[in-house]
């Protein structure tokens, strides 16, 4: 081989290492470039998720915001302030029966299973006149929406009538479809309109079921439970006549069963 042929060789040589070089440091430029973009990019992200996550934490809680509302549309069928008093029955009973419940309560479950086919049998014979009070304050402890949004449904019912009212009353407390005090169901519309399915009136009912998605009583729903802060009630079930509990005898409970219920009622009645 000829010196200069050598000499050609180590040149092209010297070329093609040059043309290597610049070409990986290309590659190098670009893929720092990319991995200065997509860190960009993350941190944007993570800066932007927090600033979501700040604003989602600051922005009023939908049931705050209720709690808070000026105007109330309240259902019909009630009265008083808000339209928070609810009293169901026949005007000329002269006793009424004071009712305080948490639609999330287990043993508000227990006492409607029981005793809640006696006082609708009372209530349409004329023996009393029932007044509901309305709870949230299992959703206070276990940092839930079901007794709210329950409450609020239950609005929805009794603007429909209170015949509907009473009845999807007990479909909720029912042992089909109440569920376990740890299990928020009722936070969920769509469980709410399951239950009310099964009671005629509310069966297919396109008012009932969008007032429920609407929230049209939500407001309603936590003036009613101001008035059960502020009655003095510590648990539910409670059960007043003329401001004096009605309990078991020897018992400072609730009555469970519809025995029971019968003789403390018949009891406050003659009272």
């Amino acid at each position: 081989m000829s010196k200069r042929n050598t000499q050609q060789n180590k040149a092209a040589a010297r070329e093609r290492l040059r043309a290597e070089r610049e070409a990986q440091a290309k590659k190098d430029k670009t893929r720092k470039q990319v991995v200065v973009a997509v860190s960009v990019v993350a941190a944007l992200a993570v800066v932007g998720g927090i600033s979501y996550g700040v604003m989602q934490l600051n922005k009023p809680d939908a049931w705050e915001a209720a709690a808070d509302a000026k105007t109330v549309s309240a259902p019909k069928n009630t009265s008083g302030a808000d339209g928070t008093t609810v009293v169901i029955g026949k005007s000329d009973a002269k006793k009424t029966l004071e009712l305080y419940e948490d639609s999330r309560c287990p043993v508000c479950a227990t006492f409607e299973q029981g005793v809640g086919e006696t006082v609708a049998k009372d209530v349409e014979a004329g023996k009393y006149k029932v007044k509901y009070v309305g709870a949230t304050f299992i959703d206070n402890t276990d940092n839930g929406e079901g007794s709210k949004n329950a409450l609020s449904a239950l609005g929805a019912a009794l603007d429909v009538s209170p015949e509907a009212f009473m009845d999807y009353k007990a479909a909720l407390y029912s042992a089909k479809f109440h569920p376990q005090e740890s299990e928020d169901k009722f936070a969920k519309d769509s469980f709410l309109i399951e239950v009310a399915d099964s009671v005629d009136a509310l069966k297919g009912n396109k008012a009932f079921q969008k007032d429920v998605e609407d929230g049209t009583y939500d407001a309603w729903a936590m003036k009613m439970s101001k008035t059960f802060d502020k009655s003095g009630v510590q648990g539910t079930p409670t059960l007043k006549m003329d401001g004096k509990k009605v309990t078991s005898e020897g018992s400072d409970n609730a009555p469970m069963t519809a025995a029971d219920f019968t003789a403390a009622v018949d009891k406050a009645l003659k009272a």
